[in-house]
């Protein structure tokens, strides 16, 4: 009798629940790693600012790769927060490195 009430497909509903829960983890974790590895070009930064210039090429490639994952995330159907705000800090902290590097 408890087969024939159940949903038929009871069983993927709660499959896809938690697939949902183990996709919104590991969104979030990658989110921070990729803002801790943006967000590291402040040493880069501070270098260029004390008369040792980095690299031009790597934080000019980085903020134009952020620059284009921000703008998928936002044209995107439905926008994707996760996307836009993991790639901001890129997209800043890449330009003022590959600034900084040639001023």
């Amino acid at each position: 009798m408890q087969n024939q009430l159940s949903h038929p497909g009871g069983n993927q509903l709660h499959e896809a629940k938690r697939t949902f829960s183990e996709e919104k983890i590991i969104g979030d974790i990658a989110t921070v790693a990729n803002m801790i590895m943006y967000i590291s070009y402040i040493g880069e930064i501070l270098q260029n600012l004390n008369g040792q210039p980095t690299s031009f090429i790597q934080p000019f490639c980085a903020a134009v790769n952020a620059a284009l994952w921000v703008a998928y995330g936002w044209v995107k159907p439905k926008r994707d927060w996760i996307l836009i705000v993991a790639d901001v800090p890129g997209v800043i902290f890449g330009l003022i490195a590959a600034i900084t590097a040639v001023i």
